[in-house]
């Protein structure tokens, strides 16, 4: 029998790869930052609209621009935990499915203990 297993992709924190991280933060940032600007435009327009309710317009657009810049919020907050995080250290970025293979007999503790994708600028370093 074969069951689905997450594992974790591991990044090692390198200059470039922080960079890297960091530029996709900013780029996430000003996207976010610009569909808050975005709708805020699109609010305006429809409140002058005849026909539609302005308080519900808001409400709408309020919390859709909230959702944004909690976004941002914790956008920001990753890149200070970023800056604070030495060379060297493993951080998750992503996570993949593997097919594990399950037979009769095998040791189950064995099985399911945490396996991970080490990678170092791009190229996998380690499989554990």
């Amino acid at each position: 029998m074969k069951i689905i297993q997450k594992i974790p992709i591991k990044q090692v924190l390198t200059e470039s790869s922080k960079t890297k991280i960091e530029n996709q933060f900013h780029k996430h940032k000003v996207q976010l930052e610009q569909e808050c600007q975005q709708l805020q435009f699109e609010q305006r327009k429809l409140q002058h609209k005849s026909g539609v309710s302005k308080e519900d317009v808001t409400k709408r657009f309020h919390a859709e621009i909230s959702k944004r810049k909690d976004k941002i919020k914790w956008i920001d907050f990753q890149i200070e935990q970023l800056d604070i995080l030495p060379l060297g250290s493993e951080i998750t970025e992503d996570e993949v499915e593997a097919l594990v293979e399950v037979n009769e007999g095998l040791n189950w503790d064995e099985l399911m203990k945490e396996r991970a994708i080490i990678v170092k600028d791009g190229t996998v370093i380690r499989i554990k």
